[in-house]
């Protein structure tokens, strides 16, 4: 559905301008990273990226490319702002979470700039709704540093696989423990929960492995409080990355497909609990 608001009065400069026919497709992606109440939005030529961090020790990424958008502008290097998601999300569903069947809320979303409010104007049904939420300094954000070259161990499952481990190992337990390795078990995730030790492996050629790239043993522990978020993301994914670092930093990284077909991306970044080393097995 074409967005019919009335654009901007003439000579409004805004630093950000983008349109979505389906908000929805917003909303879901940033739910996928809502276990914080504030973001930090930064906005390029190529897309939007969404950031939230709790205890420096887990931050998530959503990613929306400027192709998703069917306008997107931005008249600045970077845009960069904090704003709470709670009260964002809570616009974009102004008109509730279940349209009905053929109908969709149309989105166009302005900023005109540090101190400025970002200006969001939904209409759905011939109803335009104006949403002004206030933006923030943004803080400084974690650098995680985690670039392709510093990358030891790499797989990509499909994301059903990752599913049901979720739903089969302990969630009593209070680290998930991650074993990834060039020889057996390959791939071995494990809890030590109250009814004791699970252990899920994932052989190389399984059917759900999608890329299989091991160059050393690695076993590293993640508070499984600090990956529950993630699931938001997993449930909507169809494909997941799995990545880690010399230290143990562990990259989720989800692909998402929208209700159009398009292509989106929710990345978490996890610090380890504890290193463990062969001897300690």
């Amino acid at each position: 559905m074409p967005f019919s608001a009335p654009p901007p009065a003439s000579g409004e400069r805004y630093a950000l301008s983008a349109s979505l026919d389906n908000a929805r497709h917003l909303s879901s992606l940033l739910r996928a990273v809502h276990f914080q109440d504030h973001a930090t939005c930064f906005a390029t030529a190529s897309g939007l990226r969404v950031t939230v961090e709790d205890a420096k020790c887990i931050q998530a990424n959503a990613f929306i490319q400027a192709e998703i958008f069917q306008e997107f502008s931005v008249q600045e290097e970077s845009v960069i702002f904090r704003i709470s998601l709670s009260v964002l999300l809570d616009c974009l569903t102004i008109f509730g979470t279940s349209s009905l069947p053929g109908t969709s809320t149309a989105l166009r979303m302005c900023y005109r700039g540090y101190g400025y409010p970002l200006m969001l104007f939904l209409e759905e049904g011939g109803v335009v709704t104006v949403c002004k939420i206030n933006t923030q300094e943004p803080e400084e954000l974690l650098d995680f540093d985690f670039c392709s070259t510093k990358v030891v161990n790499k797989i990509i499952l499909q994301s059903e696989g990752l599913r049901e481990a979720f739903a089969e190992l302990d969630m009593t337990s209070e680290v998930l423990q991650i074993t990834m390795s060039p020889d057996k078990p390959y791939f071995r995730l494990s809890t030590f929960g109250n009814a004791g030790s699970a252990h899920l492996d994932y052989p190389r050629d399984s059917d759900l492995m999608e890329a299989f790239h091991c160059s050393q043993t690695q076993t590293n522990r993640y508070k499984i409080s600090l990956l529950k978020p993630s699931t938001k993301a997993l449930a909507l994914s169809c494909k997941v990355s799995i990545r880690t670092d010399a230290q143990g930093f562990l990259s989720l990284q989800y692909m998402i497909r929208n209700e159009d077909g398009q292509i989106c991306f929710v990345e978490y970044y996890c610090c380890p609990d504890e290193n463990i080393t062969e001897a300690e097995l």
